[in-house]
């Protein structure tokens, strides 16, 4: 580990989010290749699956972002919270006009329940651009982290960054299996399924190079951009993930499923953030 730390210090910000980010989405290809099982998962170990997505993402969105935010704004003419609370409410408002507008439909739900603007879109396209709205927050998120371990913030670190690039790619693995899965059950090939499923991952690193770049070039708005990525992935995990982890029943199933993935991702960043 200390070995690739090494390796990825002589890259630019932009570049090591870049790598992080390939590997994300690479682990969203990986849940979406599932379609070439001869198999697919029930409902119970993705409801499982996707609870344990909520959790990292709530752990992640704490320790790597809102946690560095207030400790790096402590001292300043502001109080500490204030950057965190704004960029939080900003990135979650973000988020919802987002929301409101793009036409996409939450996993699991019916096309007459699809969301946005009216389109004449088919299922496949509004499910995936659900997928790929909620991907936005979790490349920046990496990206900011890696700008912030760049711009020599003591509270932030290139360790936390890959912690957390880390914890985001297993929760890219449910969510890949949850877009190309349904898709074939819809009548899909195999690999038009596949296709659609990894693609929803491809935002994350052009997402992730835009956050480095925008925190090294204005590095006195970190604080804000780490609550801003905290707050868009808050708002994609009790909007969607929680509530689909739910419909199917397996609630109480879901719920450790969530419990794990807070803890996994709560040790990933204090175990290796330092």
């Amino acid at each position: 580990m200390s070995a690739f730390l090494a390796e990825l210090q002589h890259l630019s910000p932009m570049l090591q989010a870049l790598i992080a980010t390939l590997f994300t989405w690479f682990l969203t290809a990986l849940g979406a290749a599932f379609v070439f099982a001869s198999r697919s998962p029930s409902r119970r170990t993705m409801d499982g699956m996707l609870g344990f997505a909520s959790g990292v993402m709530i752990a992640a969105s704490f320790w790597s972002l809102l946690a560095p935010a207030i400790a790096m704004s402590e001292g300043k003419s502001l109080p500490a919270w204030f950057p965190a609370a704004v960029g939080f409410l900003t990135g979650a408002a973000f988020l919802r006009v987002i929301d409101r507008f793009l036409p996409h439909l939450h996993l699991g739900g019916k096309l007459e329940e699809a969301e946005g603007v009216k389109t004449p879109w088919r299922r496949t396209t509004l499910l995936v651009l659900a997928v790929t709205l909620h991907n936005i927050p979790e490349g920046l998120a990496v990206g900011v982290a890696f700008g912030a371990a760049a711009a020599g913030v003591p509270e932030a670190s290139l360790a936390g960054a890959v912690a957390l690039a880390f914890g985001i790619g297993l929760q890219n693995f449910p969510e890949g299996m949850a877009v190309a899965m349904p898709l074939r059950r819809e009548g899909l090939s195999r690999l038009k399924s596949f296709w659609y499923g990894q693609l929803s991952g491809m935002v994350e690193p052009i997402a992730a190079v835009v956050g480095a770049a925008s925190v090294m070039f204005m590095s006195e708005l970190l604080p804000y951009a780490l609550g801003f990525a905290a707050g868009a992935m808050i708002f994609v995990v009790v909007e969607e993930l929680i509530p689909e982890s739910q419909r199917g029943g397996n609630t109480d199933f879901a719920t450790m499923g969530a419990i794990i993935g807070f803890t996994v991702m709560m040790v990933l960043d204090v175990a290796l953030g330092k």
